[in-house]
């Protein structure tokens, strides 16, 4: 007990040690004190001792000195000297441990003179002992996440001191690839391996990213596998951010929350502004990815442009890396189930000029064509295209009509391969056949203001003999999504290009007599449907997309015929009501009937796991 404890009479909080115990402590803290000051004891003196003597004990202490004591700048460049000095000596065998823990020493806050050491230090132990590769690559690219301790400085994206400090990172890893090739290997392991956990922070993620494309500008051959790298990632947080939860937390956040007027003005950045933040938290980190792959993705368009002006050759290419995405794309995130977001990355650079459309819609067409293709990629890929000419504002007329009438053709040819062999009509046997004309009729209906604006224009959507494809044997209109089905029968009556509400009516009286008959909520078969390029929901990448998206627009034409229509045909239900049903048996009649198709509807959204909303609103 204290002093001041045995006079007061109170008991001590303190943890009582025994003498043994505490001379050990004094112990440590005499060799703590004594390794930060005495020559003798330094660097030199300890891997001489276990070379020499074999004696380990003072190698122990000094790297406990190493881990648990501020290393002052005069101290630290001695001891980088020092191991310069042996460097050959330093074997892995023997000191593993003495180079993790240099490497775990805080360098790139120190003066240029000892940073400039501390880097030669690093290439020679590589130089000579290469199976440090391991250590020293890990300790270098774990610097690229930000620490607690510096959050702050990276809420705006880094500021000019972390910067100064990433240089030298990058600086020395620069050197190292180029002394030794044998590194890119273990370059790229180690950035699959200290990739963060995608519910970590934003500025953590955001970070690690922020380098990994910084490596990018210096080593532009890692393009493939940091890109790769990359995507990979975010198809991690874009599965576990649905569209569903994203709504309705942002839903929920501003029924329940008055957003305060002042944060409205607050400076973007990694974290931390209230008016462009997330609600969901594994979106938030989504977005803050991806606004810096958009903001990449133009930088290197923007640079290759200005080197092809200037007649000057520049480290990264936009051409190779558009290859490398749509690579990346075909192989990851066009297999990939219920993805949002990352797909509107190559979205985003097709925007920059026609011709990478072009190959964008080329390489899917190709996917679609192709019998050696599974059907599910294909009809995926037959999702994206419909999708892509639906919703990209830059998409030419002309290569929407051009893709319709390859989509058109082929569903033709389709049909008279099939009436000679007569084959099945199911959905399963003939799932990209289905998938090309709800494929067709999608984009009719969307663009239908483009697609109908004038007499030559009418005369193509003629020339793509729609009548044959809707009143063929395979029916394909029982297979469509509903809001889709009708939006085209709409376009379709009003321009007289084929009348489809027969049909539709057909397929929903045999829906209903088949739910009749069953007594049980059996939907009938319904094209899984995938539109990935469905409202873009992030608010701070969200930025790079808006301007390049179109929002769905009927035509003011067939909202009128659509209105008048529709009020005649109340007018014709309510007159063969009254001669056929009377009082309640209408009544019943028409409950038991809205039931059954909020029952149908519902069933129907439950199979639609892999779908989203087409876009049309009515």
């Amino acid at each position: 007990m204290s002093e001041y404890t045995s006079k007061t009479g109170l008991s001590s909080i303190l943890k009582n040690y025994s003498s043994v115990e505490r001379d050990k402590l004094k112990l440590t803290a005499i060799n703590k004190v004594r390794f930060g000051l005495p020559k003798e004891r330094g660097l030199l003196f300890v891997v001489e001792d276990v070379i020499n003597n074999d004696n380990y004990f003072h190698y122990r202490e000094f790297l406990e000195f190493l881990s648990s004591e501020e290393v002052t700048d005069a101290d630290f460049l001695r001891i980088i000297k020092d191991g310069r000095n042996v460097i050959h000596s330093l074997k892995f065998e023997t000191f593993p441990g003495l180079i993790e823990a240099l490497m775990s020493l805080d360098w790139i806050t120190r003066d240029e003179k000892t940073i400039e050491c501390f880097k030669e230090f690093v290439v020679d132990i590589l130089v000579a002992h290469n199976k440090y590769a391991n250590i020293v690559i890990t300790k270098l690219i774990s610097l690229w996440i930000p620490n607690e301790s510096t959050k702050e400085e990276w809420l705006n994206g880094p500021n000019k001191k972390i910067i100064t400090h990433l240089e030298n990172v990058h600086d020395l890893i620069l050197r190292l690839t180029n002394v030794m090739p044998i590194l890119n290997t273990i370059v790229c392991e180690t950035l699959e391996n200290l990739f963060p956990y995608f519910k970590k922070p934003p500025y953590q993620i955001g970070g690690y990213i922020y380098n990994c494309l910084w490596l990018l500008r210096y080593r532009p051959d890692f393009m493939n596998v940091v890109i790769d790298l990359l995507i990979r990632n975010l198809l991690k947080m874009d599965v576990n951010a649905p569209r569903n939860e994203i709504e309705e937390a942002e839903d929920e956040y501003n029924t329940n929350n008055d957003i305060a007027e002042e944060a409205m003005f607050q400076i973007e950045g990694f974290s931390g502004d209230t008016a462009v933040t997330m609600v969901h938290e594994v979106a938030e980190v989504l977005d803050v990815c991806l606004k810096q792959l958009f903001e990449f993705s133009k930088k290197i368009y923007d640079d290759s442009i200005d080197s092809s002006r200037h007649k000057k050759r520049g480290k990264l290419n936009f051409s190779n890396y558009f290859s490398i995405l749509l690579e990346v794309f075909g192989t990851v995130i066009l297999p990939s189930h219920n993805t949002h977001h990352v797909q509107f990355l190559i979205f985003h650079c097709c925007s920059f000029k026609f011709s990478l459309a072009e190959k964008f819609l080329t390489f899917l067409w190709e996917k679609i064509i192709n019998p050696n293709v599974s059907a599910p990629i294909r009809q995926v890929s037959i999702g994206y295209l419909a999708s892509f000419l639906s919703r990209a504002k830059y998409i030419p007329l002309s290569a929407i009509k051009n893709y319709l009438l390859l989509l058109s053709n082929w569903a033709h040819q389709y049909i008279e391969r099939s009436d000679s062999i007569r084959s099945n009509n199911s959905l399963k046997a003939n799932l990209v056949f289905f998938a090309v004309c709800q494929a067709i009729f999608y984009i009719i209906a969307f663009r239908s203001r483009e697609l109908t604006k004038d007499k030559s224009s009418l005369l193509f959507l003629q020339s793509l003999r729609l009548p044959a494809l809707v009143t063929c044997t395979f029916n394909p209109l029982r297979v469509c999504l509903p809001a889709i089905a009708t939006a085209f029968a709409g376009v379709t009556r009003t321009y007289q290009l084929a009348y489809c509400h027969t049909i539709l009516e057909r397929n929903a009286r045999r829906k209903l007599a088949t739910v009749y008959a069953n007594e049980l909520m059996t939907p009938e078969e319904c094209l899984d449907t995938f539109f990935p390029f469905d409202p873009y929901l992030l608010k701070k990448s969200g930025k790079f997309v808006a301007p390049l998206y179109l929002q769905y627009q009927a035509n003011d034409i067939e909202e009128t015929h659509d209105d008048s229509i529709d009020n005649s045909m109340k007018m014709n239900r309510r007159k063969r009501g009254d001669s056929e049903m009377e009082g309640d048996d209408v009544d019943d009649f028409i409950m038991n009937d809205k039931k059954l198709k909020s029952e149908l509807s519902r069933s129907h959204e439950m199979q639609f796991t892999y779908g989203l909303s087409p876009g049309f609103h009515f």
